[in-house]
Formats: C-alpha cells, sequence, structure tokens
C-alpha cells in the first residue's frame, strides 16, 4: 500500500476524503514544503531540499464491463456496495500493473474467467472516493462463474436488459452505456498473454 508507505510518520500526509493524499512533509527527507507556483498547475507543496514538487495522490483503479459472444454481460452483486444493485467488475490497480493486466487479473478474481480480449473505453474520474476509474469493455466465453468471496451474485444479463440493473449515472451505468451504444465485440488494443 503505497499510502502507508508514505504515511510511516503521521505529521508527512494528510488523507482527504478516503484515498487522496496532500503532502505537507517531504516523503524523501522530511523537511516541511512549502506551496510554489508550478507552470499551470498553480500552487504545489514543493520540497526545497530535494527540489521536488509534490503532487496529490490518488488511487487508480479499474471497471470493467464484461461481455460475452451471446449478447450477454455479468453484472454483479456485492453487497457492501450496495444491496439493491447491481455492479461491474472493479478493482484497484496493484503497484508496477498496468491496466489492461488490472482488468483481466479482476476479472478472473471476482468471476472466475479469462478474458479473451479488453478494449479500453474510457476513463471515469469517481469523486465520491477520489479516485480515478479506466473503464474496459472485456469479451469472455460464456461459462458458469467461479465466485470470490467479495461477490455475492453474478448473473449474465442480456446487454438491452442491462442499464435497469445499474443505479442510474453510476460508474458501472456510464461504462455499460457507452458497450451498449457500440455494435463490435472485438478488442481493438490489447489481448492478454495466454
Amino acid at each position: 500500500m503505497m499510502m502507508i508507505w508514505f504515511c510511516i510518520f503521521q505529521r508527512n500526509c494528510e488523507i482527504w476524503r478516503f484515498i487522496v493524499m496532500r503532502f505537507r512533509y517531504c516523503p524523501y527527507c522530511g523537511k516541511k514544503a512549502e506551496m510554489r507556483g508550478i507552470g499551470d498547475e498553480g500552487l504545489i507543496p514543493y520540497c526545497t531540499q530535494c527540489e521536488t514538487p509534490l503532487w496529490d495522490l490518488f488511487t487508480t483503479s479499474i471497471i470493467a464491463a464484461v461481455v460475452n459472444e451471446c449478447g450477454e454481460i455479468a453484472l454483479l452483486q456485492q453487497n457492501y456496495v450496495s444491496a439493491t444493485n447491481y455492479v461491474c467488475v472493479a478493482g484497484i490497480m496493484k503497484p508496477g500493473e498496468s491496466a489492461e493486466a488490472a482488468a483481466v487479473r479482476e476479472i478472473g478474481e471476482e468471476l472466475g474467467l479469462q478474458a479473451k480480449s479488453i478494449e479500453y473505453v474510457k476513463s471515469y474520474p469517481y469523486e465520491k472516493k477520489e479516485m480515478l476509474m479506466l473503464g474496459f469493455k472485456a469479451v469472455v466465453e460464456r461459462q458458469n462463474f467461479t465466485l470470490s468471496g467479495e461477490v455475492d451474485n453474478a448473473e449474465w444479463v442480456k446487454l438491452e436488459d442491462a442499464l435497469g440493473l445499474l443505479r442510474e449515472g453510476s460508474i458501472a451505468w456510464q461504462l455499460v452505456k457507452a458497450v451498449t451504444g457500440t455494435s463490435c465485440f472485438e478488442a481493438k488494443t490489447f489481448v492478454p498473454p495466454v
């Protein structure tokens, strides 16, 4: 956990809301940061000893619309997220992991399915948790699910019915809406290694 590593000493950072970290002290040398104008970015915490801007940190995650050859999408129920609405596969990227690899990993972990191909759709700022979610469309073969402990239920749902099961306006809803607006389910950018 990068945030924990940077927060070894309580005084080195402030964690606002959930995930964004704004520095008051340099995580490298411990010197108090001063605010300095940096280009068009405005005032940024800056370490004069290390001569380094201390950019805010936030978590990057993936969200995937997992579709099959039958025109269906896998929708999940995770009671810790919502007891009433379905969601898409989602998860945090690990250090050193590409977004594509994170999407493939999360699909395998949460549903027990192997992605045949994935396509980047769009990025979604998740302001409630100050997180950036990278949206993907993933193609898998239709199979039974092998659910992880964090997934309470998953179902194959016809694409045309999916939006009605998601919370309107949610990131999952926006991603599925973008995916259902396209007619091609073949990846254009990335095929995971076997």
